[in-house]
């Protein structure tokens, strides 16, 4: 008896978690369409976001494209058939790799440290002062943030899988010595306008999730600095849950709207 009273309060606080992410969305609607808009804060979120975060992007996104040449190629050696070792990289950095690795290391970077400021700001009431002053704090504090992440994810995906496509062709054409046009040629005839609208989509997801998920450990922080440290690991965790989750559903999704192993003529 004891395990169905656990698992229905798992089950309940799960439902109740989620009904405070649909009322923050809902804030966060009514902000974007009725609020004021916080300019100087969108660009500072656009700074924190988007140009500091291209460092870890850059070099996660150029590792994974290089390992997953490497050990493709190992296997495609076997059969013959290592010149289809760009179109591999290529494909799977646009549609899976390049969006979930990037939105993995936005929720460690960027989530966390959402969550921390805001939660911080929380305990320490600074947020009260500034219902006081008249500000509402969705408007000042998570919408900056929803645009920001808007505008700067598409662009860190894009330098991701960017890097790890180019990677890959450094590991393919000058470690494993396989024709340059070749590699050219099947990394272009795999590769789809679909693919890149794939990643596109899947990042604004992420992001959007992210932001949420990470705004809403923050604003509910509580208990003092143990408060804030305890949102901000659940801001990662729950972030990368949250991401992983949703990267499946959408994977199906996106299979049925944009098939894959279209090749063009």
């Amino acid at each position: 008896m004891i395990y169905f009273r656990l698992l229905g309060r798992l089950v309940m606080r799960f439902f109740l978690y989620l009904g405070e992410l649909a009322a923050l969305m809902g804030e966060i609607a009514e902000s974007l369409a009725r609020g004021k808009r916080r300019w100087r804060q969108f660009i500072y979120q656009i700074a924190e976001i988007g140009y500091r975060s291209q460092p870890v992007v850059i070099v996660t996104g150029a590792f994974t494209g290089a390992v997953l040449a490497a050990q493709s190629l190992f296997q495609f050696s076997l059969v013959k058939m290592e010149t289809v070792g760009g179109a591999l990289v290529s494909v799977a950095m646009l549609r899976e790799l390049g969006p979930t690795i990037t939105g993995l290391m936005l929720a460690g970077r960027v989530g966390s440290s959402m969550a921390a400021e805001i939660g911080t700001m929380k305990v320490t009431e600074q947020i009260d002062a500034l219902r006081s002053m008249a500000v509402h704090p969705i408007d000042f504090l998570v919408t900056p943030r929803i645009l920001a992440m808007v505008i700067s994810i598409p662009l860190l995906i894009a330098e991701s899988a960017a890097f790890g496509i180019l990677a890959s062709y450094i590991v393919g054409v000058y470690s494993f010595k396989i024709p340059a046009p070749y590699w050219n040629y099947h990394t272009e005839r795999f590769t789809d306008y679909s693919d890149i609208t794939i990643a596109i989509v899947k990042g604004l997801f992420f992001g959007l999730l992210i932001v949420i998920i990470s705004c809403h450990q923050g604003l509910k922080a509580s208990n003092g600095a143990v408060g804030v440290g305890r949102g901000t690991t659940d801001a990662m965790v729950y972030s990368s849950l949250a991401i992983l989750i949703f990267n499946f559903f959408l994977s199906l999704l996106m299979q049925i709207i944009f098939p894959a192993g279209f090749v063009a003529n």
